[in-house]
């Protein structure tokens, strides 16, 4: 496997990177499958592994403690904080009360003494980035944390915590998070050259669009994703947004047939051709989802095959709108009313 630079880091970390969020009950629920999955991962060359504390109320994380025992300084481990925690409207968010304790509950859970990349899950407007800032950067300094990153960030977010960190003389922002697939391409209009132009590594989640790239959702098919934990609106398949999606994943899946590779290594090598983006966290729940991901870093997309897709999906387009993204608020359709 072909390492790649974590942005300005010095870092290395594959093109593909673990995401654990479906370890646990809300994905596998058997704790001794799942860690038999990350410990394949890690033999097949994976060292980039991105969890959180909401998943699973804290279960991913413990899962991955115990799959990374003996092997934590083979991984560059992520994890993230901001989502509700519990009833108390203090167990959330990015301020400096709630970072100090939750990253202690997460270096509990994770049975380590650090976190290489420490992540604000989702921008919190009520906060000022200071404040979450200066939080990350006292961590940073105890060594608890070695580097910050953002998800879900605008463009505008981004450069916002950059200056920040300038002006405050704080640690900076080295990574963002984002949604990013052939149907969901919002980022190339503002988030990838911003991090770019920042030197920021980019990991991008979804790359197979919550399964529509995977073939799991075909016209005629019937079916339709479920999530208690996604807007509704995502999840309509009568509207036209998603009716569109539906036609071109018809149009993907014969692409995939003519280029003599399966869908979900077309959807995943797409991502990692953008110069932009350093891993595509990739998800799975069994060891079978695993496997079908792995061969995708080999997979190398013709001018052609790229040229089509940009057909199908132009480059800054994101289908369904309600797909680019749950916490920059200021890119949903909402939060340009009056």
């Amino acid at each position: 496997m072909q390492y790649r630079p974590l942005g300005r880091t010095g870092v290395q970390v594959s093109p593909l990177c673990l995401g654990a969020m479906m370890f646990g009950p809300w994905g596998n629920e058997d704790r001794d499958d799942s860690v038999r999955i990350i410990r394949a991962a890690l033999d097949a060359g994976i060292n980039f592994v991105d969890t959180a504390d909401v998943y699973s109320a804290g279960g991913s994380e413990e899962i991955v403690g115990a799959a990374l025992a003996g092997r934590r300084d083979d991984v560059v481990l992520a994890t993230k904080f901001f989502m509700p925690m519990g009833e108390d409207p203090n167990t959330r968010g990015g301020s400096r009360r709630w970072i100090m304790r939750s990253v202690e509950d997460s270096l509990r859970r994770l049975g380590t003494d650090h976190i290489d990349l420490y992540q604000v899950h989702r921008p919190d407007p009520g906060v000022d980035v200071e404040e979450t800032l200066g939080a990350l950067t006292d961590l940073v300094r105890q060594g608890k944390v070695r580097y910050i990153g953002s998800s879900s960030f605008s463009g505008s977010q981004i450069v916002e915590a950059q200056w920040a960190s300038r002006d405050r003389k704080l640690e900076r922002f080295v990574t963002e998070q984002p949604p990013y697939s052939i149907l969901v391409r919002g980022i190339e209009e503002d988030v990838l050259p911003t991090t770019l132009r920042h030197g920021m590594g980019t990991l991008v989640y979804s790359p197979i669009g919550g399964g529509w790239l995977s073939g799991r959702y075909r016209k005629g098919t019937g079916g339709a994703p479920v999530s208690s934990r996604r807007p509704a609106a995502r999840f309509d398949m009568s509207s036209p947004a998603n009716q569109r999606k539906l036609d071109i994943v018809e149009e993907l899946a014969v692409l995939a047939d003519q280029a003599g590779i399966p869908m979900i290594e077309l959807a995943i090598a797409f991502v990692l051709r953008h110069p932009g983006v350093t891993s595509a966290i990739v998800g799975p729940r069994t060891m079978e989802q695993l496997e079908s991901y792995l061969p995708a870093v080999d997979v190398v997309l013709t001018d052609d095959v790229l040229n089509r897709i940009d057909e199908l999906v132009p480059p800054g387009v994101t289908i369904n709108p309600e797909d680019n993204s749950y916490g920059a608020h200021e890119l949903l359709p909402a939060a340009r009313r009056r």
